[in-house]
């Protein structure tokens, strides 16, 4: 790519569209109940959002996004308007922050009801700008006492790398002490959710039953995410966007960097005695159900047994069947073991299902 995809230049043919400024979002926790909604839409229609990563925002990295991402010899028309506006704005200050992430929303979806899923189909997920960040800080990740470290052996607090992604966007390059690297880009939002019940504004760092930071890299462009409504309206939201995650995202964070998204927001009604509860995904090939806790032991209890939970009521096993079933054929990963709650998630291939 040769241009930054600017907000409000061009931003496709979606019913609706939404981008981040001061007004629109809010820095380091979720919405609740009462927040205003920055946009209303029908069920079925089709949003693009312009969201922007905090990664060169944060005050670790000097809160200039202009002067951070120089310092990588990115010319300043290459850094997106809204980065700085929101960098210069009165938003997430240092005393009161709860989380790091940037988070546009949120949406009013109407006929959205608790006990509802929300269905969010991503129909195209698209780089705004060539590069993206990979940062650790100490005493974070999943070797906190061990690393970042300086070279005379005491604790660095920040440690990134800049990766710009090559002429076909396709890939990201990573270089180090050994050369060059590269890693695969496939984009997704790590954080998209639904307003959770409650007065308590709730930090963007741990998910939930409500999504939130579920950082599974599966969720790309032609898959859905379906997500139990908490609140009238749903209130959608979205952000923390990624180029690339490996699952585990052990350093602390994934290859950052904004995205232009592209979604269809629907209301789908539950089953008779079957309120929705927890996320899934349908990825087309794949059901993908998750299972969250602070322990990562707890975690994937909980996800089996909401696999054994799904199966039963998507295909009529009983939950013995279920059980044996996934042992053999479900695909059980460590979505990540960094966001206080850790993930840990199951794939099921739906065409064995169908056999």
């Amino acid at each position: 790519m040769n241009e930054i995809l600017r907000a409000g230049k061009d931003p496709g043919t979606a019913d609706r569209y939404l981008w981040c400024t001061p007004d629109t979002v809010s820095w380091g926790s979720l919405p609740v109940a009462a927040t205003p909604p920055v946009l209303v839409v029908d069920s079925g229609r089709t949003v693009t959002f312009d969201t922007v990563s905090q990664e060169g925002l944060m005050e670790d990295q000097g809160r200039d996004p202009v002067a951070y991402f120089g310092r990588f010899g990115t010319a300043e028309r290459d850094v997106l308007p809204d980065a700085v506006e929101l960098a210069a704005s009165d938003l997430h200050p240092v005393s009161t922050a709860k989380g790091p992430h940037i988070v546009l929303g949120p949406v009013h979806v109407r006929g959205a009801e608790p006990g509802d899923w929300l269905r969010v189909d991503f129909l195209d997920l698209t780089p705004r700008v060539p590069y993206g960040i990979i940062s650790t800080r100490h005493g974070r990740g999943a070797l906190p006492d061990l690393l970042p470290r300086r070279d005379d052996g005491g604790p660095m607090p920040v440690f990134s790398k800049f990766c710009t992604l090559d002429e076909s966007g396709g890939r990201a390059v990573f270089e180090h002490n050994g050369g060059r690297s590269s890693i695969g880009v496939r984009p997704f939002m790590g954080l998209c959710g639904v307003t959770p019940a409650g007065d308590e504004e709730l930090s963007t760092i741990p998910p939930g039953p409500f999504g939130g930071n579920l950082d599974i890299r599966e969720i790309v462009s032609g898959t859905s995410l379906f997500l139990p409504v908490q609140v009238e309206g749903a209130g959608f939201y979205l952000g923390d966007p990624h180029f690339a995650q490996g699952n585990g995202e052990i350093a602390l964070t994934a290859l950052e960097g904004s995205l232009r998204v592209t979604a269809r927001l629907s209301v789908v009604k539950s089953r008779p005695g079957r309120r929705a509860e927890w996320p899934f995904v349908d990825t087309g090939e794949h059901w993908i159900v998750v299972g969250l806790h602070e322990s990562l032991d707890v975690a994937m209890t909980e996800c089996a047994g909401r696999a054994v939970e799904f199966l039963v009521h998507h295909t009529g096993m009983t939950p013995e069947e279920a059980y044996l079933y996934l042992s053999a054929a479900g695909d059980f990963s460590v979505t990540q073991v960094v966001d206080l709650v850790k993930g840990v998630h199951c794939a099921v291939r739906k065409s064995d299902l169908a056999a």
